[in-house]
């Protein structure tokens, strides 16, 4: 789908995907948040599986996992020229633990880290001034819990910064049932590194396999969606205080496949997406004690992966990867409701959506 139209309403968005080298796996696309509208700018080949992006601060940069299951895994970085709409690949480096499913940049744009999932550890590389990436610093965890098949090692799954300007660094392993927290440092350059001695495990529900997490427009709160257990757990935060809150189920099928989170830019709604059986994107209403109630369930496309909600709330989209396409919702504004437009972007298995805002 095209638009001529796509005018002050309109935003960036990339997807990534999983695609050979020869293939434009990531994708940078005009979208209008008034209408749901998209037109494709432009696509970067070279990498393989670039199943998981961020976007530095500045917009400068994008930095891509390239998602193999062994020792080619990657990292890469990618200079984003928005004025031309174009991307040009300037740097990649192994990550030296397989399937890296998740990336993240510390809020200066000097540290770059990714989970590495078949390697059970987080690779952390030095980002210079103009986006080139050092070797790997790996940091290796150990450990399992009580699925016999899925959590017989660490399996990590994402890093994120926390919202106070990175002051600490969680890293979900799906594989031990723990959030390690980590203590932001600096070095003698006075750029962003992570203190490895000032570490703090948060456990959370045997079996339960921690995916991914979001925080509340506040940043008094996070969000986190088990993977195994399909349910979604409520944390307060507090200076890298945290305390668990609730836990409710989210994914009535019981499928284990549990993906994605996310929370409406107005704090009041927050959804997960869940596969392998029932595919579809739970919807739960934040209570006035910010814990959760869950009020519906938006049937999807095939293995609903990541997905994003647009800054003014209004749409949507699902990265569905077995159905080859990025699926439209409208979100009442009110209710939190999903409504299927019907409109598709269509590209071969789609993993992650991001707006550059």
């Amino acid at each position: 789908m095209t638009s001529t139209s796509l005018l002050i309403s309109s935003l960036w968005m990339l997807i990534g995907s999983y695609s050979s080298t020869s293939d434009e796996g990531i994708k940078l696309y005009k979208f209008d948040q008034e209408t749901a509208e998209f037109e494709m700018v432009s696509g970067l080949s070279g990498i393989s599986n670039p199943s998981f992006l961020c976007v530095s601060a500045n917009k400068q940069f994008i930095y891509a996992v390239g998602e193999d299951e062994g020792l080619t895994s990657t990292a890469n970085s990618i200079a984003l020229d928005l004025q031309r709409g174009e991307m040009r690949l300037i740097d990649t480096q192994l990550t030296n633990g397989g399937a890296p499913c998740n990336i993240t940049i510390s809020p200066d744009g000097h540290l770059l880290l990714t989970a590495n999932y078949f390697g059970g550890n987080i690779s952390m590389f030095k980002v210079s001034d103009d986006g080139h990436l050092s070797t790997a610093q790996t940091i290796q965890f150990s450990g399992s819990s009580v699925d016999p098949e899925r959590q017989t090692k660490p399996y990590l799954h994402s890093v994120v910064f926390t919202p106070d300007f990175g002051k600490y660094l969680l890293a979900n392993d799906l594989g031990t049932d723990v959030i390690h927290q980590y203590t932001r440092d600096v070095d003698e350059e006075g750029n962003m590194i992570i203190d490895l001695n000032n570490r703090k495990d948060i456990y959370v529900k045997a079996g339960a396999g921690p995916r991914h997490l979001c925080f509340s427009p506040s940043q008094e709160y996070f969000y986190l969606v088990s993977e195994l257990s399909g349910e979604v757990f409520t944390f307060s935060y507090n200076d890298g205080e945290i305390r668990q809150l609730q836990c409710i189920k989210a994914d009535e099928y019981d499928a284990g496949g549990s993906a994605d989170i996310h929370i409406s830019p107005d704090g009041r709604y927050v959804y997960a997406s869940h596969r392998l059986k029932g595919d579809g994107v739970s919807i739960m209403k934040v209570r006035e004690d910010c814990t959760l109630e869950k009020i519906g369930y938006q049937a999807t496309g095939i293995h609903p992966r990541n997905f994003a909600i647009t800054p003014n709330g209004k749409y949507l989209l699902v990265a569905c990867r077995d159905t080859d396409e990025v699926e439209i919702y409208m979100r009442d504004l009110e209710t939190g409701m999903l409504t299927d437009t019907g409109k598709r972007l269509k590209m071969p298995k789609p993993v992650c959506v991001k707006f550059i805002e």
